[in-house]
């Protein structure tokens, strides 16, 4: 059995998990079907945004529940059944691999999107269409299900690196973009002001078509935003276990890792609330569904 500190780490984790588990998969169902029922979304924005959900469902549906078993049976060391103890374990570490870096890649796609929308609005569908979306999509998930793969054959100092890299490529990337997309917003804004010939029903147009970029741009910054927060202290502990193979680091850090990957796991639950609070139609398509639901 593990020792007190742990012991009542392991506790915590699992009872905090379980909510977060049920908060997940009831918040990103209700957000599936209200961007499904959102029309005034571009398609391209509502294909990224319906990735991420599905990455976010499954993250509570599948990734908490394995490792609330995970932290069960590591509370009860010796392991009696040591190949269901194993089947538990390497199917947490693919899928939480596997969904992990779908969320990576979409917040990373999602902010590529917005910044291509504001910085070449006129060529926007040019360049962005459905179907390149869609291939983008179907690439991320399968990239991200090659690397989880990948983690179940290759040493843990080299995966470890390896995902390290990669996440700390995409957080890097997408505060880029969305610096870039604060920046163009702002400028587009201060133009559009300083057109005083331009007649007034165009200037509301503009306006209004600026207005719609900016709160999809602010929802996608304030997703990266709390994505940072909630994944920013796992990756740290990726780069101390790639740089160190020292017993007593890895024992050191095993008890803040169940806090790390809580906080992970959080940012499913999160992520829904973000845009029922910046997307007005999301918000109103979800009012409309959870008070549907009530009223059947």
């Amino acid at each position: 059995m593990a020792d007190g500190g742990l012991y009542s780490s392991y506790i915590a984790n699992c009872v905090f998990n379980a909510l977060a588990s049920l908060s997940a998969v009831l918040l990103n169902s209700v957000t599936i079907h209200a961007l499904r029922k959102t029309l005034s979304l571009p398609t391209p924005l509502k294909t990224l945004l319906l990735s991420l959900a599905v990455s976010d469902l499954a993250v509570g549906l599948l990734v908490q529940p394995l490792y609330i078993a995970f932290c069960v049976m590591e509370m009860e060391r010796p392991i009696k059944n040591y190949t269901f103890y194993s089947g538990t374990y390497y199917a947490f570490l693919v899928t939480g691999n596997l969904f992990f870096l779908a969320s990576f890649f979409g917040v990373t796609a999602l902010s590529l999107d917005r910044y291509l929308a504001i910085h070449f609005h006129l060529r926007y569908q040019e360049l962005v269409n459905h179907k390149r979306v869609v291939l983008g999509v179907v690439s991320i998930w399968v990239f991200s299900a090659i690397l989880s793969l990948l983690r179940l054959w290759t040493p843990d100092h080299i995966i470890f690196l390896i995902f390290a890299i990669i996440e700390v490529a995409c957080l890097i990337t997408a505060a880029f973009l969305n610096y870039n997309i604060f920046v163009a917003i702002r400028r587009h804004v201060y133009q559009v002001q300083a057109l005083e010939v331009q007649p007034e029903v165009a200037q509301n147009v503009e306006m209004a078509t600026i207005g719609r970029m900016r709160k999809s741009a602010n929802a996608t910054v304030c997703v990266y935003l709390v994505f940072l927060v909630c994944y920013l202290p796992n990756i740290c502990a990726l780069w101390i276990r790639a740089l160190t193979s020292e017993p007593s680091a890895v024992k050191h850090f095993k008890m803040l890792t169940l806090y790390f990957l809580t906080l992970l796991f959080l940012n499913s639950s999160l992520n829904p609330l973000i845009y029922c609070w910046k997307m007005r139609d999301i918000r109103h398509n979800i009012m409309n569904t959870i008070l549907n639901a009530f009223s059947c």
